[in-house]
């Protein structure tokens, strides 16, 4: 045994984000981190997409097409987190952090997990939906917090420790 520290991961840190509040949360922090650790920046947005997803209406069918749809759906959250990050940044300031945007479709729990193997850090937000909300995590912050093999900050709703 030696006293020599163990080498400290440079893998970029991975943050979820689905557009929400609570998302917009862990991006800043997420960003923030990033910046203290001298790393990358991975934001992941997950979205699973069925022809046949049931609503309120009942269920609605999308005619099969020639994946048209699809693409279309993967460049909106794309361009939608692209956006999102950027405009933290800027309301962050500070140094430059390099990012790099994936939109991938699945279940968000398994692409954030798949997305951090390589990661430092996954970052997730916790949807803090009132008093219930403050004792649980929702179902994908408690299945990243169960499964993953980095280290996992779940930034709460509440956005005193979200921001810098």
């Amino acid at each position: 045994m030696t006293d020599t520290p163990a080498p400290v991961s440079a893998g970029p840190i991975v943050v979820g984000t689905d557009g929400s509040p609570h998302a917009r949360h862990a991006v800043l922090f997420a960003l923030h981190e990033a910046q203290l650790r001298g790393t990358g920046l991975r934001a992941v947005c997950a979205y699973d997409y069925t022809s046949a997803r049931y609503t309120g209406y009942g269920w609605m069918a999308v005619p099969e097409d020639d994946g048209g749809l699809y693409e279309q759906l993967h460049d909106v959250a794309r361009q939608a987190v692209t956006d999102t990050v950027h405009e933290l940044w800027r309301q962050l300031g500070g140094p430059h952090v390099e990012v790099e945007v994936i939109a991938a479709s699945g279940r968000p729990a398994q692409v954030l997990l798949d997305a951090s193997k390589d990661a430092s850090l996954l970052v997730v937000g916790t949807r803090g939906s009132g008093a219930w909300g403050r004792l649980t995590l929702g179902s994908t912050s408690t299945e990243v917090v169960h499964h993953a093999h980095v280290p996992v900050v779940v930034v709460p709703a509440d956005s005193r420790l979200a921001s810098p």
